[in-house]
C-alpha cells in the first residue's frame, strides 16, 4: 500500500513520489532529498510499493507538481505514463536522481547529488524538451543506439529493483523498456534507414551502428549511420528530420538504459517541446 505524508508551509505544492528501488539502494539520499523538499515547499510524499501505485499516484496528483525521486527507469515510467494519458504537455516534471542508472537525468541537465537536485526542484526553471515517440507509443528521452552495446558491457538491474518489480512485470513492460536478459554483441547489420521518407542508407550497405538523438536541432532528430568499414574508417552518414524509420532483419535497440526488440520495423517521430523538466536556472 502506498504511504503518504504531508509537510511544509510554502505555496508551491509538490507531489513527491519515491521509487521503491531508490529507497532500497540509497535510503540516505532519499531522506536528504525529502527533507530539503519538505523544508522548501508543501510536499505530499508518496512511497508506492510498485508500478501500479506509482502510476496511481501520478494520476491523482491534482494541481501538485510531481517530483520523482528515483533512477532513469523511474523517470521514463513517469514520462511514459503521462504521455499515454495525454497529460504530458501540461505537466512539468522534476526529478531527484537516486539509484543505479542516472546518466539520462544528468545528460538532460539535472545536477548530481541529492541536495543540489532537490534545490533545483525548488528553485529551478522548466525546460521544454523534445521527445521521440515510436509507432508502439513508446517514448525515448535521450539518444537511442542500434544495435545496443555488447552484453558484457550491460549494467545488471539491481537486485532490489528486481524484487519489487517481479509481481508487476506485465505493467512494467507496458510503461517502460526494461533491459533484456541477453543482448547480442554488436556487429554488421543490414538495415534501411529512412529520414522523413528519404532513404539514407539501404540494405545493400552493412552498418556497424546507428544513433538517433532528439532535439539536436530543435524539433528534429539527429541521425548518424556508421557504415561497416574495411581497412580505412568509413565516413559516418548524417541526416536530420522529424521521422526516422529503421527496417531490416530482427534488431534490438538501446534507449534510456533499456533494451527493446527484436523488431523488424520501427518508426520514431519527434514531438517538439513535448515535455517539461525542471533544471537549474541558466542551464
Amino acid at each position: 500500500m502506498a504511504t503518504f505524508a504531508t509537510s511544509g508551509q510554502a505555496s508551491d505544492q509538490l507531489l513527491v513520489i519515491i521509487d521503491p528501488a531508490a529507497r532500497e539502494t540509497d535510503g540516505e539520499s532519499v531522506r536528504i532529498a525529502k527533507d530539503v523538499l519538505s523544508a522548501g515547499a508543501t510536499a505530499k510524499v508518496c512511497m508506492p510499493d510498485g508500478p501500479e501505485e506509482f502510476a496511481r499516484a501520478l494520476s491523482r496528483r491534482g494541481s501538485r507538481r510531481p517530483v520523482v525521486i528515483g533512477d532513469d527507469g523511474a523517470l521514463v515510467r513517469a514520462v511514459t505514463f503521462l504521455h499515454r494519458q495525454r497529460e504530458l504537455a501540461g505537466c512539468a516534471l522534476s526529478v531527484v536522481p537516486v539509484g543505479g542508472a542516472l546518466s539520462v537525468a544528468h545528460a538532460l541537465g539535472v545536477p548530481a547529488g541529492a541536495v543540489a537536485a532537490a534545490r533545483t526542484v525548488l528553485d529551478g526553471v522548466e525546460r521544454r524538451l523534445d521527445l521521440l515517440v515510436d509507432d508502439s507509443d513508446g517514448v525515448v528521452l535521450g539518444a537511442l543506439r542500434i544495435p545496443p552495446l555488447a552484453a558484457a558491457r550491460e549494467t545488471p538491474e539491481p537486485a532490489a529493483a528486481r524484487g519489487w518489480l517481479r509481481p508487476y512485470q506485465h505493467l512494467v513492460r507496458s510503461l517502460s523498456t526494461r533491459p533484456a536478459p541477453t543482448v547480442p554483441r554488436p556487429g554488421a547489420a543490414r538495415l534501411r534507414v529512412e529520414v522523413d521518407g528519404e532513404t539514407v542508407i539501404d540494405l545493400d550497405q552493412p552498418v556497424e551502428g546507428i544513433s538517433v538523438t532528439p532535439g539536436a536541432r530543435g524539433g528534429l532528430a539527429e541521425v548518424e549511420v556508421r557504415p561497416l568499414s574495411v581497412g580505412a574508417e568509413a565516413t559516418p552518414v548524417r541526416a536530420a528530420g522529424r521521422t526516422v524509420t529503421v527496417i531490416g532483419a530482427d534488431f534490438r535497440y538501446r534507449a534510456d538504459g533499456g533494451v527493446a526488440g527484436p523488431v523488424r520495423r520501427r518508426t520514431w517521430r519527434v514531438v517538439e517541446g513535448a515535455w517539461g523538466l525542471t533544471v537549474p536556472g541558466g542551464s
